[in-house]
């Protein structure tokens, strides 16, 4: 009878638990402040990484427990799409979009000592509705340009 390694039994779960959300005022109010933003398609992407010191001042008695390596939050605001269906429509699409590729960012902000959270706001731009493969796209390239203003490559590093 042959074992399996313990490596083939686990599966990458693709969920968004609660720990994943933005939801304490100081954080978001902090990320719109002090952020950075990156822009693809329909997507504006603002984010701000924040050390365990940071994190710390930013709350008045201690940091919460259910505090993720990448809290986000999604916005589609009410002056570019009126009816609230679509609203919803367009964050339930970015919010899948993102659900499926965030794990290499979470992975590597929780293998960076310097970062404790990395704060996320994903905002719809756009006037009217785009198609998911439109979104899947814009949220990989969103992505990505973080990780690149986050981790960028040395020059010297172009060897062949």
């Amino acid at each position: 009878m042959t074992e399996t390694s313990p490596q083939n039994n686990i599966r990458e779960r693709f969920t968004l638990r609660k720990s994943a959300k933005l939801r304490h005022r100081t954080l978001v109010q902090e990320l719109f402040q002090k952020g950075k933003s990156v822009y693809s398609g329909p997507l504006r992407m603002t984010f701000r990484a924040l050390s365990q010191e940071e994190l710390t001042a930013s709350f008045k008695e201690a940091v919460p427990d259910m505090m993720g390596p990448v809290q986000f939050m999604i916005t589609v605001p009410k002056k570019k799409r009126r009816h609230a269906v679509d609203r919803v429509l367009m964050r339930r699409r970015i919010r899948e979009a993102f659900r499926l590729q965030w794990h290499p960012l979470k992975k590597l902000v929780e293998d960076d000592p310097a970062i404790r959270t990395l704060s996320l706001a994903i905002i719809y731009t756009d006037t009217a509705n785009s198609e998911m493969d439109t979104i899947k796209n814009a949220v990989g390239s969103v992505i990505s340009k973080v990780r690149k203003r986050l981790y960028p490559q040395p020059k010297g590093d172009d060897i062949c």
